[in-house]
């Protein structure tokens, strides 16, 4: 069962990278810095490009964050929803 499932992790793997990579007529129209890495035209403006750092800047930062609250939420007050869901009044026996 591993071995299965490790051959059908590489063929996965092997499908989605080739999709993933530009093919040979987008990587013409793309700039020198995504041109292997996406189809269609890319940015064309400085503004493009501004507006894909700011993208960038914002899922980094929602990573960041979601794993800081995931790892140490730093929830101490009573009346919060967390303590309601989890006492032992909700539980069903």
């Amino acid at each position: 069962m591993k071995n299965l499932m490790k051959n059908v992790l590489n063929v996965i793997l092997i499908l989605w990278a080739s999709y993933a990579m530009g093919c040979d007529a987008c990587q013409l129209r793309q700039p020198k810095v995504t041109k292997d890495l996406t189809h269609g035209t890319g940015p064309e403006s400085s503004w493009d490009w501004f507006i894909v750092g700011i993208v960038i800047l914002i899922t980094v930062l929602a990573f960041i964050f979601s794993v800081k609250y995931l790892i140490k939420p730093d929830e101490k007050d009573i009346k919060h929803i967390k303590y309601s869901v989890f006492s032992d009044e909700n539980t069903i026996l």
